[in-house]
């Protein structure tokens, strides 16, 4: 309910750019196009060092400035309309990835303790929207959330790349009888943002553990350091 009584607030109240606070618009011009790298499209990204079984990554946009506002704002303030912009970014990272065929989005999944504080799992909602984006242009794509985690795991904010790494290791996991929906299709891994990789790397192992192929994964933003080609 948390999330519709958002989505009905920002029908009938004022707001301002997530991204940069321009007044009366919820994402400007300047901000949405900054998303989609001003269309130049997505980028490979390697977080270093990288985790053993981390798929190639593909980023829409650098996790820095106006990028970083909007995601915050859809993730932790409830913005729920920016999964539509925030949904074109993470489809043009998708479509980077190679798998041939139409892609099945698996997003990560959130914990359960996260959803229920923000009222709203963000990267499902993305990961739909992004789905929905392919479909418009013309490509075939369905999100499958199939996976879940298996144990509790600690807040990854403040560990460093060993300590995420151990703490996902065989968090995640196919949900019983799901993995026949991975069958025959190329998987792309899908997350609002890329850090370490220690979480893509679990999700990685767990769908091809149930018989999914990994084509890849893509992600919203990353850090500029994780970056292959310099972003300009």
């Amino acid at each position: 309910m948390q999330g519709v009584w958002r989505e009905l607030a920002g029908l009938v109240l004022p707001v301002d750019c997530a991204g940069c606070g321009r007044p009366r618009t919820e994402l400007c011009a300047q901000c949405r196009r900054a998303l989609v790298r001003e269309g130049r499209g997505a980028l490979r990204v390697t977080p270093r060092p990288g985790p053993e079984g981390l798929p190639p990554v593909w980023a829409g946009a650098p996790y820095a400035d106006e990028v970083r506002a909007v995601l915050l704002a859809h993730k932790e303030r409830g913005a729920l309309r920016l999964a539509r912009p925030l949904g074109a970014a993470l489809a043009g990272a998708v479509r980077r990835v190679r798998g041939g065929g139409a892609p099945v989005l698996v997003p990560v999944p959130s914990a359960r303790r996260a959803v229920a504080g923000r009222g709203h799992d963000p990267v499902r909602r993305i990961a739909r929207a992004a789905a929905a984006d392919l479909r418009r242009g013309g490509a075939g794509a369905r999100v499958l959330t199939v996976l879940r985690q298996c144990r509790p795991v600690a807040d990854q904010a403040g560990l460093s790349a060993p300590q995420r790494l151990a703490n996902m290791a065989g968090a995640l996991e196919v949900r019983g009888g799901a993995g026949r929906l991975l069958a025959g299709a190329p998987v792309v891994l899908v997350d609002d943002l890329v850090t370490t990789g220690a979480t893509l790397a679990e999700a990685s192992r767990a769908v091809a553990a149930a018989g999914g192929r990994v084509a890849g994964a893509a992600v919203v933003a990353a850090p500029r350091s994780a970056f292959e080609i310099k972003w300009n």
